[in-house]
């Protein structure tokens, strides 16, 4: 209880200081984590709760198991987080707001109270997002908003696992628990890119060692697939993504670079079905990534989650000992920003178009859960 009254007043204050527009933002900020924190329990007691159904307490069993993983064999941080569960019955934990101006995929940023400035803005509610985001879009702004199924608090809280995400795959779900320890070793204010690399780094490495030793053949294979498809996936968003960022960066009238961002979207969706079929065998796990418009928003966070990831591999490949890769990623978090990019560029290939400042990825919903 004493870490929500520090939290809430903290939010109080940073929505004092930012004007009274925040306040209501910051209340459901609030409340929503202490609703959530609340309906959290041991995974021991659900467990041991015979109204419990079999299925869930085996899925429990096998999260209890991945987190002692994480901490044994990968060092990850061993505390209160993912060791108890919460049911929130809803889709998604929260839904973020992610926008553009309508003629670049540089994503609005969002400043906050210890996060620093983020490359989105969330909300329990997904009507609340939905309001916000029409409000941005009345502005002449691109905007999605994309439910995520779990979030860090930096060890601020015990964050549990919770049923947003508990039906997924093993492996995914072993992917998650990794990715969200990870924010809790290392994290740079204001630098989403780098802290999500790193973490999706991390989960990489997990991955691969949790099913070399844990998983069997039959896990391994649908990972190898999951992973084949995410990056075919991701090649095709980068490929239409620089093509938009070459329309919108050409001399020309605005509206022809409306007419060129339009059939560039045409192309995106054109190419994902034929890959979909001819790749894929019809498998349709990302089609709900067009269930809206496509925009530019859609395209705005791809970098965050992956650009840095070659790097971060590079320096573990390098250092190739856990504990002491992540006291040198807490060292590079320490550094400004433009030092963190010039060192990180030595281990692994960067994409230095992405570095300007406020560039992003897909929030880990493109990850395709």
């Amino acid at each position: 209880m004493k870490s929500l009254l520090s939290a809430l007043s903290c939010a109080l204050l940073a929505s004092s200081l930012s004007g009274c527009a925040s306040v209501g933002y910051y209340v459901q900020a609030v409340q929503g984590q202490m609703s959530l924190m609340s309906s959290a329990k041991p995974i021991d007691q659900w467990l041991a709760d015979p109204a419990v159904k079999d299925d869930l307490k085996l899925r429990l069993q096998r999260a209890k198991e991945i987190r002692a993983y994480a901490a044994k064999e990968l060092g990850l941080p061993d505390n209160g987080s993912y060791k108890s569960y919460a049911d929130l019955k809803r889709p998604y934990v929260m839904w973020n707001v992610v926008a553009t101006p309508e003629l670049s995929t540089r994503p609005v940023q969002w400043c906050f109270p210890v996060a620093g400035c983020v490359d989105y803005r969330g909300y329990y509610s997904k009507a609340a997002a939905q309001q916000y985001a029409d409000g941005l879009k009345r502005q002449g702004y691109d905007v999605r908003v994309s439910g995520v199924p779990a979030y860090s608090t930096l060890g601020w809280f015990s964050d549990p696992v919770l049923s947003t995400f508990i039906d997924y795959p093993e492996a995914e779900v072993a992917r998650m628990v990794f990715h969200e320890l990870a924010h809790q070793v290392a994290y740079a204010p204001g630098d989403s890119q780098f802290n999500e690399s790193f973490a999706t780094a991390v989960e990489e490495v997990g991955v691969e060692r949790w099913l070399s030793t844990q998983g069997d053949e039959a896990m391994r294979e649908r990972y190898r697939q999951w992973r084949q498809r995410r990056a075919d996936f991701l090649a095709l968003l980068d490929a239409h993504r620089l093509q938009l960022e070459d329309n919108f960066q050409r001399v020309a009238p605005e509206a022809d670079k409306r007419v060129r961002k339009a059939e560039i979207f045409a192309s995106l969706q054109r190419e994902y079905e034929s890959m979909k079929e001819a790749r894929w065998g019809g498998y349709a796990g990302y089609d709900r990534w067009f269930s809206e418009p496509l925009s530019n928003a859609h395209f705005a966070l791809i970098a965050t989650y992956h650009d840095l990831v070659p790097a971060f591999r590079g320096l573990h490949a390098e250092i190739n000992d856990l504990p002491r890769f992540y006291r040198r990623v807490k060292a590079i978090a320490k550094l400004d920003k433009a030092q963190r990019r010039a060192l990180l560029q030595s281990y692994g290939q960067v994409d230095v178009a992405s570095q300007q400042p406020g560039q992003g990825d897909l929030a880990r919903t493109i990850a395709a859960h």
